[in-house]
């Protein structure tokens, strides 16, 4: 019985991010990650006796350590893959605002030369009263 339950969260969770992928929830590339994740569960949920096969087939006394090994190292990957796209974005970030920066001095200088000479006198007397 578990394994069924186990099988149904898993399609139910793959169903679920086809659907954020469908209405631009979630990017393409993270939703093909975790729908191979959601397909995983289901293959072990409708099959159960696969994890244990696969660890015998390896020489691993026991199913439920390889199968914690590999979710460990899974997600470890999958955390060292967050920070990579993390520090890209964030150098990406900083080269931006510093664009950003150069193109609104630029801008400011354009401004400051467009100008005719009389203008800057009548903005400057308008002040000092």
């Amino acid at each position: 019985m578990f394994s069924w339950v186990s099988g149904a969260i898993g399609l139910a969770a793959a169903i679920s991010i086809i659907l954020l992928i469908r209405r631009d929830h979630l990017h393409v590339r993270f939703g093909i990650w975790w729908i191979t994740v959601a397909a995983v569960f289901v293959v072990l949920g409708f099959y159960p006796g696969a994890v244990d096969r696969l660890a015998s087939f390896l020489g691993i006394a026991s199913g439920p350590v390889l199968a914690l090994t590999i979710g460990l190292t899974v997600f470890v990957i999958k955390i060292l893959t967050i920070d990579i796209a993390s520090s890209r974005n964030e150098t990406r970030i900083v080269r931006l605002v510093q664009r950003v920066a150069m193109l609104e001095s630029e801008i400011d200088r354009l401004k400051r030369e467009s100008r005719p000479e009389g203008a800057e006198v009548v903005k400057q007397a308008s002040r000092d009263e």
